[in-house]
């Protein structure tokens, strides 16, 4: 990876530590299309810059922060606010590899709920309305991100994920939603273990990107 926050690897490229600017990579507005808020309207915020490195990953253009303009974050809040959901997701690449105080504190206050999608790999930072951890194998979650998530997501790619998302189950509070995901690419293989799993183990919940099947960006 080519960039963290100023106090890592030095480079000609830094974000700022306080996170008054952000490498952003896109910005949209769309329906969230899996998890626990599946079907709500969201205004996206992805930031680039990834060192988890999922080979299965479908955004490996956001890993190289450097590629992805350095964007204020009133700019990006003002972006935000332009649309009608209220209801910000922030992605990545990995968000918290960055300060996200700033950008999560401006939003609250113009009245914008404030959603991460994480790794968990990295320090929390910023003021969430919900937290939705999805650990990798690559770079494991942090145990004290894993404690405030407010759902566990943990993606399918073969038999053996189910006992690594029960490995990560017992890490996570009493409050966490818990659902099992199929990797795109190997769904129809792996959606039948899945159903057969969640139907066994109720604790769970099934999740699909309902986006790609509606075709909805």
């Amino acid at each position: 990876m080519n960039i963290t926050k100023e106090n890592k690897q030095p480079s000609v490229f830094t974000v700022p530590r306080d996170g008054r600017e952000l490498p952003l990579m896109e910005a949209f507005y769309t329906i969230q299309g899996e998890g626990y808020n599946t079907g709500r309207a969201a205004y996206f915020i992805r930031l680039g810059g990834c060192d988890v490195g999922c080979h299965w990953c479908d955004v490996k253009e956001s890993w190289d922060a450097a590629a992805h303009p350095l964007t204020p974050v009133d700019t990006i809040v003002a972006q935000a606010l332009k649309h009608p959901g209220q209801a910000v997701v922030i992605t990545g690449g990995e968000p918290l590899i960055y300060n996200l105080d700033l950008l999560t504190q401006t939003l609250q206050n113009a009245g914008i709920l404030t959603f991460l999608e994480t790794s968990g790999a990295y320090p929390l930072s910023g003021s969430w309305d919900w937290i939705c951890v999805s650990p990798k194998k690559f770079k494991k979650p942090l145990p004290q991100v894993l404690e405030k998530a407010g759902e566990l997501k943990v993606i399918i790619f073969n038999k053996s994920d189910f006992e690594w998302a029960e490995e990560h189950a017992a890490q996570v509070g009493p409050q966490t939603r818990l659902y099992l995901q199929p990797e795109w690419s190997k769904a129809p293989e792996m959606m039948p273990s899945i159903v057969d799993y969640v139907k066994n183990n109720p604790k769970w919940q099934v999740s699909l990107q309902t986006h790609k099947y509606l075709n909805i960006p």
